[in-house]
């Protein structure tokens, strides 16, 4: 039961927080981050595009990936299971690029900068992995993979918990975005590891 619980609010916060590109389509450059950039930033194309490359391709990524570790969809359901897979993966290239971009630009200084350029290469790198290696048949591998890229790509998420915190704690934005640009990640990385541990470990007491 507290499985069934844990999985549902995994998959509600996955699926709620994807929907917060619209909002910034909506909205513009008066919601959200933006609200925190100079007007020189905004007028920027190139900035303003990789922007929106991270956010919706990002959004999308985050909305079908939770579905891919259900084991009754992937074995009565290995159609959904590929398309959805074919989709994340064509979602969270662009969008762990674009982040890096981004990341490089973002405020706080070379602390902030890097936690986010970090936390992009990781979720790239992972992701093109994990479609390497299901090409190549390396089915455990590419589950590895994965495993660590959604918990990179959930970081979009944890960062909506954290940084409102951090700001209360702070009372500058600032200081709170130095920290969130690891803490959105890096924690979600951790459990990542552990839970690929305990997947090595069973397929070693399978074989």
């Amino acid at each position: 039961m507290l499985n069934k619980i844990g999985w549902f609010i995994f998959a509600l916060l996955c699926v709620l927080i994807s929907t917060y590109p619209i909002f910034y389509v909506v909205k513009g450059d008066s919601f959200g981050l933006l609200t925190s950039k100079t007007a020189e930033q905004l007028a920027n194309m190139v900035w303003k595009t990789a922007f929106y490359t991270h956010i919706v391709p990002g959004g999308v990524a985050l909305l079908v990936g939770w579905a891919q570790f259900s084991k009754k969809w992937r074995t009565k359901r290995p159609d959904i299971h590929r398309l959805l897979g074919k989709i994340y993966v064509f979602t969270a290239l662009p969008s762990a690029l674009a982040g890096i971009y981004i990341g490089i630009h973002a405020v706080g200084g070379p602390i902030c900068n890097a936690g986010f350029v970090i936390g992009g290469i990781i979720w790239f790198y992972t992701t093109l992995q994990a479609l390497l290696k299901i090409k190549q048949g390396d089915v455990l591998s590419h589950q590895k993979h994965m495993i660590f890229s959604y918990a990179t790509c959930f970081g979009a998420v944890t960062l909506r918990f954290y940084l409102p915190a951090l700001i209360a704690y702070y009372h500058e934005f600032e200081p709170a975005y130095r920290i969130v640009a690891w803490m959105a990640w890096l924690p979600n990385i951790i459990v990542a590891w552990w839970i690929v541990n305990r997947l090595e470990q069973k397929n070693l007491a399978i074989s």
